[in-house]
């Protein structure tokens, strides 16, 4: 009874150690605070929330495409006006000149000048500019779901880091413990050797043990600042002055949590969906690009220049201001006749495309599946291995008890009460870790069922 009333104290006294006896503001964290904030703060979530954005103005640019165009235009300069008949394909390297041709070449150069504007506009378009905002639509629910599932995967890892900072604590709870009873075993042993009732090597097992304790004590504490430095990985914040409050988790949950089956509206299944749904909606861009494009268009222009039909120049700065002023307007048709064959094999590769993602859709909904059913059977076997731990750790206490009894009477060894001691140590170890182990696996069916909602109740409780 003694070694279990030291080791309940020791395990109190190491939790309040770890909590911290004034924690600082906003870095004492629940398991419901890390994954909310985890959301909140992860990088690549605010990455996520800015390509939502983004998306959201795609729209917008696509929307634009229904207003009409106006071109303006201003132009002054001073070349040479020699004119020749003939046809120019078109081209953007040489300038054009307008007016009758002269019967010689004449270098000299006259002023120009043009100012005017030019309205086009698309009355109807089959549907063309419809398809494209409804493209950018899917880019933006396309977006918002990346968001959600970031958020959905930084608040598991979260809820997995947290986990794994309170086993380390308990970890190293228990190895406090098993210090303890070595060093009170050491002090026993030394005790009874100079009373030359036990041999020398008696007391230098018990000190091999000691060290053996405290080595095991070091890497349970290395552990706490490793799990806690992967915690700041998703919630941020100096890793020295995060504790974690365990709240319900060190005892066993409710045995009807954790077991739901996979939803439709798993974050992972959410945001393929939306990436089949943009690629259908890029396919309707293509269906409706094999059409004529009408455009109303209006000219209203002025143009000034330095020279005479005849080739006389007016010399000075004649030229500089428009003088001739014109306006028109009219509909032009365009069809891009010889596009069907490229328009055809967009198509496929879009097709193609469409039933690769999915594809990936049924592989994605038969992976979490399968590791929904994978988590439930996990949580059942840490649900039976935690309810048999009570029994092997009172067995171990129990066989501790014992032979610690039989060690001072003088009927057992050093070698079997160490023994006995590493047992108790591993068995409280082991006892902490299993009931962590049943919330790590409802954390798991969680995840694969895509709703971190049912864990975190019951975690709140």
């Amino acid at each position: 009874m003694r070694f279990t009333t030291i080791t309940r104290l020791l395990r109190a006294g190491v939790l309040l150690a770890a909590m911290g006896a004034v924690p600082l503001p906003g870095q004492s964290y629940t398991i419901g605070q890390a994954v909310q904030d985890a959301g909140d703060r992860y990088p690549a979530a605010r990455v996520s929330a800015e390509q939502v954005s983004a998306a959201a103005h795609a729209i917008n640019l696509a929307r634009t495409a229904y207003l009409p165009r106006v071109d303006f235009l201003a132009q002054v300069n001073r070349a040479t006006r020699n004119n020749v008949f003939g046809m120019i394909l078109p081209q953007a390297t040489l300038p054009a000149i307008s007016g009758p041709p002269l019967p010689e070449n004449d270098m000299a150069s006259v002023f120009g000048s043009i100012v005017g504007f030019t309205v086009t506009w698309e009355p109807f378009d089959f549907g063309s500019r419809q398809a494209s905002v409804r493209h950018a639509e899917a880019g933006r629910r396309l977006a918002e779901t990346g968001v959600t599932r970031t958020r959905f995967e930084a608040g598991t890892a979260a809820a997995d880091a947290v986990l794994t900072v309170i086993a380390a604590e308990q970890t190293a709870i228990a190895a406090q413990a098993g210090v303890e009873r070595s060093r009170i075993l050491l002090e026993m042993v030394q005790a009874q050797v100079r009373a030359e009732l036990r041999p020398g090597a008696d007391a230098s097992r018990a000190r091999a043990e000691l060290a053996l304790a405290q080595n095991q004590l070091i890497r349970a504490e290395s552990a706490i600042g490793v799990a806690k430095a992967n915690l700041t990985q998703f919630v941020g914040g100096d890793p020295a002055k995060i504790t974690v409050q365990p709240g319900p988790l060190l005892t066993l949950p409710d045995p009807s949590a954790g077991t739901g089956q996979l939803t439709a509206d798993h974050p992972v299944l959410r945001q393929q969906r939306q990436v089949v749904e943009q690629i259908q909606a890029g396919e309707q861009i293509l269906q409706r690009s094999y059409y004529p494009r009408f455009s109303v268009q209006g000219s209203n222009y002025a143009r000034g220049t330095g020279a005479y039909a005849n080739g006389a120049t007016l010399g000075g700065v004649n030229g500089l201001g428009p003088n001739i002023y014109n306006w028109g307007a009219g509909l032009s048709v365009t069809f891009p006749l010889f596009d069907l064959p490229s328009l055809r094999s967009k198509r496929q590769i879009e097709r193609h495309r469409e039933l690769a993602e999915s594809a990936r859709f049924d592989q994605y909904q038969q992976d979490l599946s399968s590791a929904a059913a994978g988590a439930r059977a996990m949580l059942d076997g840490a649900r039976r291995v935690a309810l048999n731990m009570p029994v092997q750790l009172e067995a171990a206490r129990t066989a501790e008890h014992q032979m610690n009894a039989r060690y001072k009477a003088g009927l057992g060894t050093l070698i079997e009460l160490a023994e006995a001691q590493r047992l108790v140590t591993q068995a409280e170890i082991d006892d902490a870790l299993a009931r962590l182990g049943v919330w790590r696996a409802m954390l798991r069916a969680a995840a694969a069922q895509g709703s971190l909602d049912p864990f975190l109740r019951e975690a709140g409780k």
